[in-house]
């Protein structure tokens, strides 16, 4: 579209110079163009007889851009950032180090066309540290002079200029337009943006090399740049987030797209199905309101609410006397049961310390992915199982009750994947636990809602509860990708049936405990967590912060001011949690038994270095193998458990020998 009227008079003279607004005055620049005509053609036509190239694009396709830059002899191309972003500096990092993972990524020979053309200097690809202009701005220039500016909507893709869909395409032939739109052009690309290197483009992990980012190639040129987040955009952000989190919570509602073709064909019967299921979701989410307390834990503020009531983070000393003195009353009943009873204790305390802990696990996640830290160290779900009368069910009860007051729970056979996530987007901060579960159910469901990590991350939710699963003694195993996600209390101690029916320890303790010493826990992991959060932040932090170890000690600190501390309360740590020592547990205890009880159970073969363990069923070997660490290189031959054999002495602290008069070392 050419503009006549534009020759005579830019924008330089009537508004000074090229600027997207004019800060303090509230004007903005506006382009006047007259309307001549409209024109079809296709994409070459828009930008052949050229031989200089300079774009702004918010999307692109690797492919598309190739073919645009072989029109040209040289090339700058500066990426912006379509997402609703604030700009600080890792938001910054976050979008040049997914851009450049996408080009990277990119197979075939369009990627090294554009590599060979950035060694030659003929092609410049900048990215956004800051927000550029909205507008797709193409400044194209010839050797004899001639020049046009094509702006619009469109993105450097083949979607945008290939037909396929609808654009607003326009361009302005002339000097004058062009040395205006150049101008604003070379302001934004020496303000917004760092060039993107070739060695960037070819590290194979850019996380482990961070300090090749455009941007922080830029700080080691410029030795220091000012990073000034847009705070105006903090509305529009949480419009974004408020869409995500909708569009997750309705998409178990919508129908699939077709398996072959990829689409949905709604009628209306859909929305008459859609509407239905949505206001029936509605009524069970006000059921679980109703039934689950609302513990919104705000540590940025120090503050936590029940209900949207303040709790009194103060409590009296006497009422946290109290509850210290019925939770080791609680916990000290356990010395009646049969087996185990003393491991059964350490066990439980571990599982408490996390289940207290477990309000903050949300935000701590979500502070992990903003600076890009592990989120493993921040277990969302747990798991008690093994044998039945083992205080499992009302464990969690009192802890729950020391917490909120309150022992809601829901049955197993409610437990999918789908209604997990619904009930973690409406209860809040306290656990949610789900009880009795069987190992079918644990498989079916259990396993890939676990293994799915990554709930909250993209919405930022930081508010969201754990899942605690209770089980019996036929969920035989767990595997590898569960441990490592999930905090796994197994007991092996309980009473007989008649003990369970005249002991009232249980009744008595959760009748009478308060929420004292949890709102005395909470008010003391406030002063703490800023600094974790702090520590998380700072680049030269070779971990992430062990929340856990945090939260024992001020645990063991509260108890030990009002009681003599059983050997079982004391600091704990990550390794308490996930060690292989830990997580192998059953199967360290299983093979040293086996190999004091039964040594034709094994053969060791020094020559392979291997050794074999007949686990007597095939059901066992394969209980085993989940609980074995990666370094014993764990196999499976029928009932056959077989091992490296130097790794296995190590980890099982066996030397595995066999004397000649049957002995075994």
């Amino acid at each position: 579209m050419a503009n006549k009227n534009f020759e005579q008079q830019t924008f330089g003279d009537i508004l000074g110079e090229p600027t997207l607004f004019h800060e303090g005055t509230g004007k903005i620049d506006v382009v006047k163009m007259d309307y001549v005509g409209a024109e079809s053609m296709e994409w070459k036509e828009l930008f052949s007889g050229y031989t200089s190239l300079k774009a702004i694009t918010f999307s692109s396709g690797i492919g598309f851009i190739s073919k645009l830059l072989d029109l040209f002899k040289e090339s700058e191309i500066v990426f912006g950032c379509e997402a609703v972003m604030s700009y600080n500096l890792q938001e910054i990092m976050a979008f040049q180090n997914q851009l450049i993972e996408r080009i990277r990524k990119e197979p075939g020979k369009a990627k090294e066309k554009i590599l060979d053309r950035i060694d030659k200097g003929e092609v410049h690809l900048y990215v956004a540290r800051a927000q550029l202009s909205h507008e797709k701005i193409y400044l194209l220039s010839g050797e004899d002079g001639r020049k046009r500016v094509v702006m619009g909507s469109a993105n450097m893709s083949f979607n945008a200029f290939s037909g396929h869909q609808r654009e607003n395409i326009c361009y302005i032939d002339g000097d004058s337009a062009y040395a205006w739109y150049s101008d604003v052009f070379n302001s934004l690309k020496e303000n917004s943006t760092d060039e993107i290197s070739r060695k960037a483009l070819l590290l194979s992990d850019l996380e482990e090399n961070v300090d090749e980012l455009p941007i922080s190639r830029t700080i080691k040129t410029t030795k220091a740049l000012v990073i000034e987040p847009i705070k105006e955009n903090s509305d529009e952000i949480t419009f974004t987030l408020d869409t995500r989190n909708l569009s997750e919570k309705l998409r178990p509602l919508f129908p699939k797209p077709d398996k072959k073709t990829g689409k949905i064909v709604v009628v209306p019967d859909t929305i008459i199905r859609i509407k239905r299921q949505i206001k029936d979701e509605a009524i069970k989410i006000k059921e679980l309101r109703n039934e689950y307390p609302q513990l919104v834990v705000d540590v940025f503020n120090s503050t936590a609410t029940l209900n949207d009531e303040h709790l009194n983070l103060n409590p009296l000393k006497e009422e946290i006397q109290k509850d210290v003195h019925l939770f080791i009353k609680y916990m000290n009943g356990y010395n009646r049961f049969h087996g185990d009873y003393l491991g059964m204790q350490y066990r439980y305390f571990e599982f408490a310390n996390w289940f207290f802990c477990s309000p903050f696990m949300a935000v701590m996640r979500d502070m992990a992915a903003r600076f890009d830290q592990n989120r493993l160290p921040y277990p969302v779900f747990g798991l008690v199982y093994g044998q039945s009368k083992a205080g499992k069910t009302s464990f969690l009860e009192t802890l729950l009750k020391m917490m909120i007051g309150q022992k809601p729970k829901i049955a197993a056979q409610e437990f999918t994947r789908s209604s997990i996530e619904s009930l973690k987007r409406t209860v809040q901060g306290a656990p949610i636990i789900v009880d009795d579960m069987v190992n079918a159910r644990f498989n079916q469901h259990a396993i890939e809602t676990i293994k799915t990590d990554d709930f909250g991350v993209s919405e930022h939710l930081t508010n969201y509860s754990a899942v605690v699963i209770s089980a019996n003694e036929d969920v035989k195993a767990v595997s590898p990708e569960v441990i490592r996600r999930t905090v796994i209390c197994r007991v092996e101690a309980g009473l007989t049936n008649t003990e369970v029916m005249k002991s009232n320890v249980v009744r008595s303790v959760q009748k009478e405990i308060g929420t004292a010493f949890y709102r005395e826990y909470l008010r003391r992991m406030f002063d703490i967590i800023p600094d974790l959060i702090e520590t998380m932040k700072s680049d030269e932090s070779e971990s992430a912060p062990d929340i856990l170890k945090y939260s024992s000690e001020i645990i063991v600190a509260i108890i030990s001011e009002y009681e003599n501390t059983p050997e079982y309360i004391r600091p704990l740590s990550l390794e308490n949690y996930f060690s292989e020592q830990v997580t192998g547990k059953y199967a360290i205890k299983t093979i040293c038994s086996a190999w004091k009880t039964s040594k034709k159970s094994f053969v060791i073969d020094k020559r392979n270095n291997e050794l074999r363990y007949n686990a007597g069923a095939t059901y066992e070997a394969d209980r085993l193998i989940k609980e074995l660490p990666e370094t014993l290189e764990a196999r499976k031959s029928r009932e056959w458990v077989i091992m490296n054999l130097e790794e296995a002495k190590d980890f099982f602290g066996i030397k595995f020998k066999k004397t000649p008069f049957g002995m075994n070392i």
